[in-house]
């Protein structure tokens, strides 16, 4: 299955989303692969064996998110000049989110950019960090905030990586898909409540229709002036979690499914989403192994860092929230009392 990316006032920049088993791939050209020991030691085999090459190199960095900084994106940076690549060259992320989105930030920046493709290898890079161009790193001061808006030439997502993935991470791409079904499909919500998110045929009607409701919003707004930037629910709350467990305690999809929690307290509160509705989210969530909880410590602290966010602007914080099942709205402007009352009922009980 093929799912088509043709960016809207850019009609130059297209490319396939390819959904199966992955097939044999030439370049005429050099290659660096970038991975990570995990998924070197398990799947890296596989893709040599699909890859038909001029000239092959493999670059592997350390697994985990708080390995996505600048440092490590400068460390694969030098390896491509050590293996003297030009600009004809091609770098291929190969492992999850971190991998992708470092990967093609590095492509971004090499010799002012080379092209780069998205192989990704778990459930949260398959249905939404590999579609669309976001790349970048964290800093202190928060998620992402140094990065570009880069597009891969294509990306080849084959289910099967998807049988070694711990429990956990598995989990964590099941609160991207739910993200999506809340934002802009109550009948695929519908269908979440009532499958076996291990049965091998839901997971890959999962992939294809995050995949066909990601790539419909990235082909209207690539740079997230509009709604795209819907995409970010349960993630203003949820990188503020991240922030202050230092990417050490949460999975970047377990920390998202905690800020929908709380994004649609106040999305209730403000009268947008009934209770029902709120509380059939999160038993979804549990369904899928999910966090739900978390115990906010400082109020006024965790409310400053939503300053930090992306989205917000001119000292006006921007929250993404359901208007209803399959609804959603971006909100400002919301009374600062408001939002530290729904902080404050996920403070110290």
């Amino acid at each position: 299955m093929i799912v088509p990316i043709e960016l809207i006032n850019a009609h130059t920049v297209k490319y396939n989303i390819t959904i199966d088993t992955l097939p044999t791939l030439h370049f005429d050209t050099s290659v660096v692969v970038v991975t990570n020991p995990t998924v070197s030691g398990l799947h890296l085999n596989t893709l040599l064996n699909k890859l038909d090459v001029e000239k092959l190199n493999v670059v592997t960095i350390p697994d985990g998110e708080k390995y996505k900084t600048l440092e490590t994106v400068e460390n694969i940076l030098n390896e491509c000049f050590e293996y003297k690549l030009d600009r004809k060259s091609l770098l291929i992320a190969f492992g999850g989110g971190v991998i992708g989105d470092m990967t093609g930030f590095t492509a971004s920046l090499y010799q002012r950019g080379i092209d780069f493709i998205q192989i990704p290898t778990t459930l949260l890079s398959q249905v939404d960090a590999s579609v669309g161009g976001k790349t970048g790193v964290n800093t202190k001061y928060g998620k992402n905030l140094i990065g570009a808006f880069y597009q891969p030439k294509a990306v080849y997502i084959d289910p099967s990586f998807l049988t070694t993935l711990p429990p956990r991470e598995f989990a964590a791409g099941v609160a991207e898909v739910i993200k999506m079904a809340v934002m802009f499909d109550k009948t695929f919500f519908a269908y979440l409540e009532n499958v076996d998110f291990n049965n091998t045929e839901t997971i890959k009607e999962m992939i294809r229709k995050s995949v066909e409701l990601k790539a419909w919003v990235v082909n209207q707004d690539e740079k997230e002036a509009g709604i795209r930037a819907v995409l970010n629910y349960g993630h203003t709350f949820g990188h503020v979690v991240e922030n202050e467990t230092n990417y050490t305690t949460y999975l970047h999809g377990e920390a998202v499914a905690i800020g929908m929690v709380m994004a649609n307290a106040l999305a209730v509160e403000l009268g947008m989403f009934s209770q029902g509705e709120a509380e059939a989210v999160e038993t979804l969530l549990r369904k899928a192994a999910l966090p739900t909880t978390y115990e906010i410590k400082d109020v006024d602290d965790f409310y400053e860092h939503f300053f930090l966010d992306k989205k917000s602007s001119k000292g006006s914080i921007k929250f993404i929230l359901p208007q209803g099942l399959g609804g959603h709205k971006i909100v400002s402007e919301i009374d600062e009392q408001i939002v530290k009352n729904v902080l404050q009922s996920f403070g110290a009980k």
